[in-house]
């Protein structure tokens, strides 16, 4: 019996041991920065079996530790730092539970650069957008990882991996020179640790698993940031999009939560509520209560939680995570996704961190509502009776919706065909700022502008528009190359490969001698337009100004002391004469011009200008 006592001590000591023990499986931000006044507080997101009950001291010289908060979950501690006083350097925190004691070095670095000095995107660049596992496999071997989520790397299924990277993109570099962008925006490239099949696919990149970790089947997060640094010296900016609203269902936080309230609906298993994808009860002063809480409380779909931003421990944590990469990867800016499902006092609450922290930073946020007025409410400095956004750029869907009405009308004298954007654009005295929104045609959630046709007119016609008028522009990879599609059966027709990205493709559309006659043609004719473009002070600096489509006759003219650029567009399906008397204003004395995208002389006989059906002239005198 005595035996049989000291033996069932023996297992009882080890068995307390065991729980005493201190269990630490990572702590996030992996490392911050010093001299980051606008987080005073840093929150380090300590992940771990039964960690917190643990204690934690540091003696880092010019660190205190604010607070330790313990949250509902046993596996997490936040554990609230004041690093501002501190030194570059390897921090030592000591983690005690009992008698356990555990050490971890977490490392304070220095920044690169003070936040002033880092320069956003604006009306001067030309964004170009990619999605990464579409656009060029460079590391074959990242295709398949092991110890992740099953899936399978299947270019023949639409709503499948492809197995596009990082390294592809940036085998591919000099391409976007050589085309005239100056801005890239990837599709979320962090981990998408989820099952990967035709009914719920990651590919996209909207599921994140992991903040602090890019995607394996990407690359890593060295390659991430050596592609930044590759892009800076060929004068590329790098636009990182991010998500707030929701994270991926295999995200550890859904199987543990942190607190009960770490998400919105949290008890989604029993009680599950789907966003009605209806923003208007957002600015909506008449909205009813229950509009409201499905729109902004709402799961975006199940694979994607939503994450509750008036927690503000969740709101502490994605704040420090969007610093922390533009201190680690040195990205230039930053497309915010599904900007309005989030608590608008939240996402005020992160721009107007950012804006002091990075005052020449610029973030845009997916506003998809396709009126003016709604769009204009959310960008910096709106007076239209919400709590100010501090949101600098919005995206403007109604010129999207517009030119894509357009391209199958008549321009008639009044409402129809190119009427509709100079409508859209009559109502700019919404911004605050016009020239600090982005304009668009086509993206990855939207048709292709060509559909399943090959409308090049009406193409070059959008573009012209899309490339002279006061926005930022974006373009969609493979518009230059005539790609179309449409997303009637799946979201991946698209999206599809770029073609020559990817081992075994016939073409390679990425050199003039593996492109088509017709896929040539639009290239260079987008390219001569882009590079025009570039550093252009009548398009960057010059006034806009606007003229009543007239018969059928659309004309945009930007001035900018002596220098006159004027885009002229034909919205009809028949021959147009252009006379020049009722643009004296633009043209006064000019006999002619050149057409910027094809190098050729207009005269202007007889003081008119004849288009052809659907022509598109952008005249530089």
């Amino acid at each position: 019996m005595k035996k049989l006592f000291l033996i069932l001590a023996a297992v009882t000591g080890m068995l307390t041991a065991q729980a005493a023990k201190v269990n630490i499986d990572r702590i996030e931000p992996t490392d911050w920065y010093v001299g980051i006044n606008s987080v005073p507080s840093v929150q380090l997101m300590v992940y771990g079996n039964g960690i917190g009950s643990a204690e934690v001291t540091t003696q880092y010289p010019g660190v205190t530790i604010d607070s330790v908060v313990r949250v509902d979950s046993p596996n997490y501690l936040l554990v609230y730092i004041d690093t501002r006083n501190a030194q570059p350097g390897t921090m030592e925190l000591l983690f005690k539970q009992g008698r356990s004691k555990k050490t971890v070095k977490y490392q304070l670095k220095a920044r690169e650069k003070r936040g002033s000095e880092r320069k956003g995107f604006t009306n001067a660049d030309v964004l170009y957008m990619l999605m990464p596992d579409r656009f060029a496999d460079g590391n074959p071997a990242n295709n398949q990882i092991a110890g992740m989520e099953p899936y399978k790397t299947d270019r023949s299924k639409p709503s499948l991996r492809h197995g596009g990277d990082i390294e592809g993109i940036r085998q591919h570099l000099d391409y976007f020179c050589q085309l005239g962008v100056t801005a890239l925006w990837f599709t979320p490239v962090l981990e998408n640790n989820s099952p990967d099949h035709n009914a719920v696919s990651t590919y996209h990149g909207y599921a994140t698993t992991n903040y602090y970790r890019v995607d394996p089947r990407f690359g890593t997060n060295e390659e991430y940031r050596n592609l930044c640094d590759e892009a800076h010296k060929r004068g590329l900016k790098v636009v990182m999009d991010m998500i707030f609203n929701h994270c991926g269902a295999n995200h550890p936080w859904l199987t543990d939560m942190p607190t009960r309230d770490w998400f919105n609906q949290p008890d989604y298993k029993n009680n599950y509520l789907q966003t009605s994808y209806k923003l208007t009860p957002v600015m909506d002063p008449y909205a009813s209560d229950i509009d409201l809480k499905e729109t902004v409380e709402g799961w975006f779909v199940r694979s994607m939680p939503d994450l509750n931003h008036h927690n503000v421990h969740v709101m502490n944590y994605l704040i420090q995570n969007s610093i922390w990469w533009i201190e680690t990867a040195g990205i230039d800016g930053i497309r915010m996704d599904t900007y309005p499902y989030a608590y608008a006092d939240a996402m005020a609450r992160w721009m107007k961190c950012l804006n002091t922290e990075y005052p020449n930073f610029n973030v845009v946020g997916e506003t998809w509502v396709e009126n003016p007025a709604y769009t204009a409410a959310w960008q910096k400095g709106n007076k239209m009776g919400k709590p100010e956004s501090y949101l600098p750029t919005v995206m403007d869907f109604s010129f999207y919706e517009k030119v894509d009405s357009a391209k199958q009308e008549e321009t008639d004298g009044w409402w129809r065909g190119y009427n509709r954007v100079y409508n859209s654009l009559c109502l700019d005295y919404l911004y605050p700022n016009p020239s600090s929104v982005m304009a668009f045609i086509e993206n990855h959630d939207t048709d292709r502008f060509l559909g399943n046709g090959q409308d090049v007119a009406a193409l070059k016609q959008a573009l012209a528009l899309l490339l002279t008028i006061n926005r930022i522009p974006q373009l969609y990879y493979g518009t230059e190359i005539l790609m179309n599609g449409t997303k009637e059966i799946t979201d991946g027709n698209v999206r599809k490969d770029f073609p020559g990205g990817f081992p075994g493709d016939t073409q390679d559309a990425f050199t003039a001698k593996g492109r088509t006659p017709a896929q040539n043609d639009m290239f260079n004719w987008l390219s001569r337009l882009l590079r025009w473009r570039k550093g252009n002070d009548a398009i960057i600096k010059g006034k806009m100004t606007q003229f009543i489509p007239y018969n059928g006759i659309y004309v945009i003219a930007r001035t900018f002391k002596s220098k006159h650029a004027v885009t002229i567009i034909n919205g009809t399906t028949s021959e147009r004469q252009m006379k020049l008397d009722r643009y004296a204003e633009i043209f006064g004395e000019a006999t002619g011009a050149i057409d910027v995208p094809t190098g050729n002389t207009i005269h202007f006989t007889d003081g008119a200008i004849t288009l052809p059906a659907r022509g598109v002239l952008v005249l530089e005198f």
